[in-house]
């Protein structure tokens, strides 16, 4: 069995440890904002109206009444394969 060694623990210089704290607000301010934008998007579903296309395919979603997957696939698709056109249109220019 090889004996197990152990790197000597060096001391950290004080540029390290301001790096260290840095990362530790980045970490909290990700956190913060992450659940700030939650609550805010969480927010605006809940004032929209009764009668808008989103809830209503929510509400529809709920109880069963479900587009085909052949629809919704192309609804979703569609905005990014017209911008990825787009760009390759001009990206041929």
């Amino acid at each position: 069995m090889k004996p197990t060694t152990s790197l000597p623990l060096m001391p950290t210089p004080p540029v390290a440890m301001f790096d260290i704290w840095k990362v530790g607000i980045m970490a909290f301010e990700l956190w913060s904002t992450s659940l700030s934008t939650i609550t805010m998007r969480n927010h605006l579903w809940q004032t929209q109206p009764f009668f808008s296309p989103k809830k209503k395919a929510l509400l529809n979603s709920m109880s069963g009444k479900q587009a085909p997957w052949w629809v919704t696939s192309q609804r979703t698709m569609k905005p990014y394969h017209q911008r990825s056109s787009a760009n390759s249109r001009r990206l041929a220019k």
